[in-house]
C-alpha cells in the first residue's frame, strides 16, 4: 500500500484541469467551473463538470464523478494504486510503500505497469531517433527527403528508423533496465523460436503519441524488399496503452489549434500530416492502421464541440472569427474507388457529427504529400479550403458515373443515389438532398422520393433529427401521445423513460409535499459547506443538528459530516477535505457531494472580492498561497489549493445568511411542534413546561438576530 502521506502529496500536485483537459475542450462556466463533453459516454451538449479548485468532476449525464484519481481511473481503466502511481511518475514524486504481506514485492519495480510501458515506449522513441543518421538508415532519409522534410522536419514530427538487425531494441532496452515481459506487452517485440526480437526492423519509424505527448506506439514504413512483413505499413499491435480505433496520430501537435480553430482536418498516413502542418494546416491528424471510426468521431467531437449557445444545440458549419474554415472536419479522401468507399463508410457515423463534416480531393486524385511536393504549400492551403460537404461529395460521385443526357442514365443514376440519400438519417436533412439530387438527374422529384423511401425501409434506417435538441429536460407532464404509448405498453423499456415516469409520479402525487424554499436553503448551505468550508462561523455552525435539516439526504450528509470530525481545520488541504467527506458519505452519497461540490453558487468571483488573508481566494481556482511549485492552470493561476483558502467576505455573508435561516427554521418547527403539543394538553404543569419551553425558542432567535445585526454593523 502507498503511505498515506504520499497519496496525499499527489493529489496537492495533481492539476486535474490540465489532467482533463489533455482530452475535453473545456471551457468556463461560473465561477471556478469548466463544461464539456464527456469522455465516458456519448453525448452531445456538455454535462460534464470540473471545479479545479475542489479537485472535482462530475457528469450530470452519466453521474460518474470524482477527484484527479478517480478520473485518471476511469480514463485509463486503472485502479486506484497504478492511478497514484500514474500521476506520481507525471510529477515526478517518489512513493513509498506500507510495508504489509499483501504490498509490492522486494525488488518489484517502482512506477506501475502502465507507467513502464510508457517508459519503454519512450526509450524506443529515443533509439529510433539515435538510428537516423546512422550509414545503416540512408535508405529512411532518402525516403524522407524525396518528399520534401528537412532534417529539421523529422525532427519536429520524431521521425526515426528501426535497423534491420534481429534484436537490437531488444538489448538496448535491456541494458536500460526493462523486461522481456515489458518489451512484449509494449508491442515492441515478439516471441519466436530463438528468443525474443525487434518487430519494427528495417523501416522509417513515427511515434504515435496522446494529447499530451506521451508515447503509445508506432508506425513503421517498409523500405526494403526483403522485408518479412509484406505490408507497407505497420503499427504497434493493441495493447493496455494503444488502441488503434482510439488513437490519432499527431493529435498531440494539432490539439490546441483544433481547439482554437474548431477545426479538424483528417488524413490517412504520417507523411501527409507531416506535408500539412508543414504547409502551415496545423489541425491535421490520421488515423492508424485502421478507418476513421465512431471512437476516432467521440476524440473530435470533444475537441470542436460548441455551446457558445448555451442549451442551443449548434449543428453544421460555423464561422469563427479569423478562420477561412472552421467548426468542420475535414476528410482528404482519395477520389479514386478506395476514398469513395471510405467516405460511404463515413456516413455510418452520427448525425450532429456528419453535418460538420466535409471532403477534399486534389486533382488527380494526389495525396497532400505528393500535392505539396508537385504543387507547394498553397496548393495543400487551398484544398482545404474548398472542402464541400460529405453528403455533397458523396452523392454527386454516384450520380456522376450516369450519362443523365438519356433517360436510361438518369435512371441508373437513381437507382444508384437512391441508397446512398437512405443512409441520410436526418429527416431534416433528407428532404433537402432527395431534392437536390433530382434537380441534378433531371428527374421528377417524386420518383426519386419513391425509390429513397424503398431503400430507406429495406435498409432499416434509423430516423432521427440532427437539430433537435439533445438531452433536453421537459417538465413533468409534458410526454407526448407517442411517448405517453410507448410507456404505457412498457413503463420500464429504458432506465430514462423509468426515471421520467417516477418523476412524474413524483410532482403528481398529494400526499407529500416539499417547501421548495427549505430544500433551496438546505441545498446551497451544504454546496456552500463543501466548496469553501472556512465560509462557515464555527460558532453558529455549533448550533446545527441533524433535525435542523428536513430533506432526508442532507439530514444524512450532516451526519456524515459529523463522523469525519465536523468543519476542517483552516490547514486541512483542499483535496483531503473533499475526500474525507465522500469517504464518510460512502457510495449513496459520493454522487450528491460530487453535484455540490461542481454546482454554481450565486456569488462573485473569488478574484473580484478577495480581500483579507493577503487576497489569496484567486483567479478561477480561488486557491490560496502556498501551492505546490507548477500547479498551474487556466490563466496562469494554480489550478489546486494545497490547503482550504480563505472565504471571500461575501461567500461569509452568505454562508452567516443560509446557517442563520437553518437556525431559525430550526427553532420555528420547534416552537410550532411545542404549540400543537400545547393546544391538545389541559391546563397544567406539562403545558407550563411546553410554554416556557416557546419563550426559550423565541429568546434564542431574538438573541439569534441580534447576533447577525451586530455582526453586520460591525
Amino acid at each position: 500500500m502507498i503511505k498515506k502521506e504520499d497519496v496525499e502529496k499527489v493529489r496537492a500536485a495533481a492539476d486535474l484541469y490540465d489532467i482533463v483537459s489533455a482530452s475535453v475542450a473545456l471551457k468556463p462556466s461560473g465561477t471556478g467551473t469548466y463544461v464539456g463533453l464527456c469522455p465516458f459516454h456519448d453525448e452531445k451538449t456538455g454535462s460534464f463538470n470540473v471545479r479545479p479548485s475542489l479537485g472535482v468532476w462530475h457528469c450530470f449525464g452519466c453521474g460518474l464523478g470524482g477527484d484527479v484519481f478517480k478520473f485518471v481511473e476511469q480514463q485509463e481503466n486503472i485502479d486506484f494504486r497504478e492511478a497514484v502511481e500514474l500521476l506520481a511518475d507525471r510529477y515526478h514524486i517518489e512513493l513509498h510503500y506500507e510495508q504489509t504481506g499483501t504490498g509490492r514485492p522486494d525488488g518489484e519495480r517502482s512506477g506501475s505497469r502502465r507507467a513502464r510501458l510508457l517508459e519503454v515506449n519512450e526509450e524506443a522513441q529515443r533509439f529510433f531517433v539515435s538510428q537516423i543518421m546512422s550509414k545503416e538508415a540512408l535508405a529512411a532519409r532518402k525516403l524522407l527527403g524525396g518528399r520534401n522534410f528537412s532534417q529539421a522536419d523529422c525532427e519536429r514530427f520524431g521521425c526515426g528508423y528501426a535497423p534491420q538487425g534481429w534484436d537490437n531494441l531488444v538489448r538496448h532496452l535491456a541494458s536500460k533496465g526493462f523486461t522481456q515481459q515489458e518489451m512484449l506487452d509494449a508491442g515492441l517485440a515478439r516471441q519466436g523460436q530463438r528468443g525474443v526480437y525487434d518487430y519494427f526492423r528495417g523501416r522509417v519509424t513515427w511515434p504515435i503519441r496522446d494529447s499530451t505527448g506521451r508515447t503509445l506506439g508506432f508506425g513503421a514504413r517498409k523500405l526494403y524488399e526483403d522485408d518479412t512483413i509484406a505490408a507497407k505499413y505497420i503499427n504497434t499491435p493493441d495493447t493496455q496503452l494503444y488502441r488503434k480505433n482510439q488513437v490519432l496520430y499527431g493529435i498531440d501537435l494539432a490539439k490546441a489549434a483544433i481547439v482554437k480553430k474548431r477545426q479538424v482536418v483528417i488524413v490517412e498516413g504520417y507523411t501527409d500530416v507531416m506535408a500539412m502542418h508543414l504547409a502551415g494546416i496545423d489541425t491535421a491528424v490520421a488515423t492508424c492502421g485502421t478507418a476513421f471510426g465512431a471512437e476516432h468521431a467521440k476524440i473530435v467531437r470533444r475537441l470542436i464541440a460548441d455551446d457558445s449557445l448555451g442549451a442551443i444545440q449548434l449543428i453544421g458549419p460555423r464561422k469563427v472569427d479569423g478562420q477561412v474554415v472552421s467548426s468542420r472536419v475535414v476528410f482528404t479522401f482519395d477520389g479514386d474507388a478506395a476514398g469513395q468507399k471510405a467516405a460511404l463508410h463515413a456516413f455510418g457515423l452520427d448525425s450532429a457529427f456528419l453535418t460538420q463534416t466535409f471532403v477534399a480531393v486534389a486533382d488527380d486524385n494526389l495525396d497532400p504529400c505528393d500535392l505539396r511536393i508537385r504543387r507547394g504549400d498553397q496548393a495543400v492551403r487551398s484544398l482545404i479550403e474548398g472542402a464541400r460537404p460529405l453528403y455533397d461529395f458523396v452523392i454527386e460521385t454516384a450520380i456522376d458515373r450516369f450519362d443523365t443526357q438519356f433517360t436510361t442514365g438518369q435512371m441508373g443514376a437513381v437507382h444508384a443515389v437512391a441508397p446512398v440519400i437512405a443512409q441520410i438519417r436526418d429527416r431534416s436533412l433528407l428532404d433537402v438532398y432527395t431534392r437536390k439530387a433530382a434537380r441534378r438527374v433531371g428527374v421528377d422529384l417524386d420518383i426519386l422520393q419513391r425509390e429513397v423511401a424503398a431503400a430507406r425501409r429495406a435498409a432499416h434506417v434509423r430516423d432521427e433529427d440532427a437539430y433537435a435538441p439533445r438531452g433536453a429536460r421537459r417538465g413533468f407532464g409534458g410526454e407526448t401521445a407517442a411517448e405517453r404509448e410507448r410507456r404505457d405498453e412498457n413503463p420500464y423499456a429504458n432506465p430514462a423513460e423509468r426515471k421520467a415516469l417516477e418523476r412524474r409520479d413524483a410532482r403528481n402525487q398529494t400526499y407529500f409535499r416539499v417547501d421548495d424554499a427549505v430544500f433551496v436553503c438546505e441545498q446551497q448551505f451544504m454546496a456552500t459547506l463543501i466548496q469553501v468550508p472556512r465560509a462557515v462561523d464555527r460558532t453558529l455552525f455549533a448550533q446545527l443538528t441533524a433535525d435542523s435539516f428536513t430533506t432526508p439526504v442532507f439530514r444524512t450528509m450532516f451526519q456524515a459530516l459529523e463522523a469525519a470530525g465536523g468543519l476542517p481545520a483552516d490547514a486541512t488541504p483542499q483535496g483531503l477535505w473533499m475526500h474525507a467527506l465522500t469517504k464518510a458519505g460512502g457510495p449513496m452519497l459520493e454522487q450528491v457531494i460530487n453535484e455540490l461540490a461542481v454546482m454554481p453558487l450565486p456569488l462573485p468571483s473569488a478574484s473580484a472580492s478577495a480581500q483579507g488573508d493577503g487576497g489569496a481566494a484567486a483567479g478561477a481556482g480561488g486557491v490560496v498561497s502556498g501551492t505546490a511549485p507548477g500547479m498551474t492552470g487556466p490563466g496562469g493561476t494554480a489550478a489546486a489549493a494545497v490547503q482550504l483558502r480563505p472565504a471571500t467576505p461575501a461567500e461569509s455573508r452568505y454562508a452567516t445568511e443560509l446557517l442563520v435561516r437553518l437556525i431559525d427554521m430550526d427553532y420555528m418547527r420547534r416552537v410550532a411542534d411545542a404549540r400543537r403539543r400545547m393546544a391538545r394538553l389541559p391546563d397544567g404543569e406539562e403545558k407550563f413546561a411546553l410554554l416556557g419551553r416557546v419563550a426559550k425558542l423565541e429568546a434564542a432567535r431574538k438573541d439569534l438576530q441580534s447576533q447577525v445585526y451586530n455582526n453586520n454593523v460591525a
